[in-house]
């Protein structure tokens, strides 16, 4: 069965983890991902964290499945000739550098189109154009920057980052959408395209609910804050700790075993439409019948004591018993699921989300598999490539070099 992108070659310039998240989703979906790393070194996560000896670390496998690697170095002449090749035979372009990186290996945009009108060039910047333009950006850095920690944490307490990439993977993601997006344009038009993606968006378009509070705020206090009746809302969207932030009040409550397992919570929605079963369920039938209770509006302004009546019941059961008990009355619900249960989800291998990967090194290793199910086009997951393992093959297949062009260019140090 043929890929959705089988025909497309990607010329991988990334490292670390928003650039390769979005060349890994291309790869998924049957790209040609050629990743080019820096002779003896490569992608500097091939060496971060490492929990074996010696060998590629979980960092990088993990964001660098089915790509292949050919290591270069673009600063020698026969390099330059080699990367401008790789433009030429190449359909996009993916690069995270810092500004202006790629302009000094002698390659701005205008020669690249020059080189190849049909390129799309896909960037992941920290900014977009403005006084932060040239300023590097990392994970956290992101989110801080992006609205994301100043709406996150406990009321009245710092702020706080999470633990979900959303500055680098999440900023990645975005990408792979422009890129797509620039193909599909290029099939009308025959031309490629530049495509930009900077963390600082991309976080703060994560949250647009909070922007969309902050407006809210202007025409009084937002109602389903913790904040609210008792509380101060200053000039800006506030902390809310677990409040869910949407039109139906949730947060996380305990369940048996929370004394000893830190994962033995679940979150639950009072749900308008659902109030009357989880009332019911957990033991709070007269709140159907008492007027402090039976509207959305008298819930409203006591909601610590609601969920903490809810949390008396669910401390009667496990998290998943809970689930058991909520699902089939339509009660949304969620138990906080660890790292380690997430991992040995059996449901999750069904699906390919988890999928076992063996390395020629590590040996077997579990990554994330592609999280875009597409029917006709079924994602098959494959190893990371060790450092230059496609270095001969990429030169004679994709730009036809001799087995002399190639000793000679490793003499010049070129690859």
């Amino acid at each position: 069965m043929a890929k959705a992108l089988e025909g497309v070659r990607v010329l991988d310039m990334t490292h670390v983890q928003s650039g390769p998240t979005a060349t890994q989703i291309l790869a998924f979906f049957g790209a040609d991902v050629i990743k080019v790393e820096k002779p003896g070194e490569g992608d500097p996560t091939r060496g971060q964290l490492r929990d074996v000896p010696g060998v590629d670390s979980l960092y990088f496998t993990m964001l660098n499945g089915n790509k292949r690697s050919i290591t270069l170095n673009p600063k020698t002449e026969t390099g330059n000739r080699i990367f401008a090749r790789l433009i030429e035979a190449c359909d996009v372009m993916v690069e995270n550098f810092g500004p202006g990186a790629i302009d000094r290996m002698g390659f701005p945009w205008k020669k690249i189109q020059e080189i190849n009108p049909r390129m799309i060039y896909a960037s992941v910047k920290g900014f977009g154009p403005g006084p932060y333009a040239d300023c590097k950006v990392y994970e956290n850095v992101a989110q801080c920057t992006g609205g994301s920690a100043s709406t996150t944490g406990e009321v009245d307490s710092v702020p706080l980052v999470t633990g979900s990439q959303i500055g680098d993977s999440g900023t990645g993601i975005h990408l792979v959408a422009g890129i797509l997006a620039a193909l599909y344009q290029r099939e009308k038009t025959g031309r490629g395209q530049r495509v930009e993606c900077a963390m600082q968006d991309a976080v703060l378009n994560l949250c647009r609910v909070k922007l969309r509070d902050q407006q809210r705020l202007a025409h009084g206090p937002l109602k389903e804050y913790p904040q609210y009746p008792n509380g101060k809302f200053g000039v800006a969207v506030p902390r809310a700790g677990n409040a869910s932030g949407g039109g139906h009040p949730g947060w996380i409550v305990k369940c048996k075993g929370w004394e000893t397992d830190p994962d033995a919570y679940i979150y639950v929605i009072a749900q308008v439409q659902a109030f009357p079963a989880l009332a019911k369920v957990s033991g709070h039938a007269h709140w159907l019948e008492d007027p402090e209770y039976n509207t959305p509006e008298a819930r409203l302004p006591k909601l610590d004591k609601l969920f903490a009546e809810i949390e008396k019941w669910t401390l009667t059961m496990t998290k998943m018993e809970v689930m058991a008990t909520l699902n089939p009355l339509n009660v949304p619900c969620g138990p906080v699921l660890s790292m380690r249960e997430l991992a040995e989800e059996p449901s999750l291998r069904q699906t390919g989300t988890v999928v076992e990967v063996d390395h020629p090194e590590r040996g077997k290793y579990l990554t994330v598999g592609n999280p875009i199910k597409l029917s006709d086009s079924p994602a098959e997951v494959a190893r990371s490539p060790l450092l230059g393992e496609h270095t001969d093959e990429i030169l004679r297949g994709v730009l036809g070099f001799s087995d002399s062009d190639i000793e000679a260019a490793r003499k010049q140090g070129a690859v």
